[in-house]
């Protein structure tokens, strides 16, 4: 066997492992919602015949259907508003380039640095004062705008053509026709890895609907998976059937575009 064969069967051995490494907490996931909790607390490995009395005992006891509901509507809404926002600003930081508006970037990535639990009690208070508590705007409002998304349409904005915008310019388009019809068809693929970053973030975000959604109609997913947690006894077939259910719009919006990520994120950073 060459040098290169062995190199080679010792890549595909360690990206093996690796596959499997990575693929093992879903693999746990899915067999430990078809057993009771007592088999998952064994560490049973194989599928068991519990899922249906998991799927009729979660129903039963948390509102599956209205956390479903508000995290859709939450999660939507801010990817929506905030790849709007967040690309204008990135379209604008590089096609109305100058040094102030680089100073302000600089002061927006700096921003990167604090911790969102920094700024969380002065945010409740805020929100409370202003009556906004257990309202679309207080969850989507904080993370309306990241800098994250803001460089990343921004890197984007480099590689469009100025000429383009000159033309179009000529032509007697003002700068919200060459933004809409030019610039967005143009860098769909970014657009793609900007909302999958944000739809997924806008799921999985706890910390703040914890804090800010004090009404019980008002929960989400992670919320409500986090409440199964909160009792003397956990069944950790329901836990993980939640979990389960959680999971699964993320992982089908990432797989749908998972092309267009790779593409977007490449795009982004070169």
């Amino acid at each position: 066997m060459t040098k290169t064969r062995r190199a080679n069967a010792l890549m595909y051995v360690v990206l093996t492992i690796v596959s499997v490494i990575s693929v093992f907490p879903l693999y746990w996931m899915l067999i430990s919602a078809t057993n009771k909790s007592v088999d998952v607390s064994r560490g049973t490995m194989l599928p068991g015949g519990a899922f249906f009395d998991n799927w009729k005992s979660l129903f039963a006891q948390s509102p599956v259907p209205t956390a479903m509901l508000n995290s859709f509507k939450y999660a939507i809404i801010l990817t929506l508003v905030s790849l709007v926002i967040c690309s204008l600003a990135g379209y604008g930081f590089e096609i109305y380039h100058d040094k102030g508006k680089d100073a302000v970037m600089s002061v927006l990535l700096l921003a990167m640095m604090v911790p969102f639990v920094a700024t969380l009690v002065p945010l409740f208070r805020m929100f409370s004062a202003a009556k906004l508590l257990n309202t679309t705007i207080a969850f989507i409002l904080p993370t309306i705008s990241t800098p994250f998304l803001i460089m990343m349409f921004r890197q984007s904005a480099r590689s469009f053509p100025h000429d383009i915008i000159e033309a179009a310019r000529i032509d007697g388009l003002n700068e919200i026709q060459i933004f809409f019809r030019m610039f967005v068809p143009t860098m769909r693929s970014t657009y793609a890895a900007a909302m999958t970053i944000t739809f997924m973030n806008a799921w999985n975000n706890y910390l703040w609907p914890k804090v800010i959604m004090t009404d019980d109609t008002s929960v989400t997913m992670p919320m409500l998976v986090a409440n199964l947690t909160e009792g003397y006894v956990t069944d950790y077939g329901i836990l993980m059937l939640a979990v389960l259910i959680c999971s699964l719009p993320t992982v089908v919006i990432f797989f749908f575009l998972q092309k267009s990520f790779a593409e977007g994120i490449t795009g982004a950073v070169k």
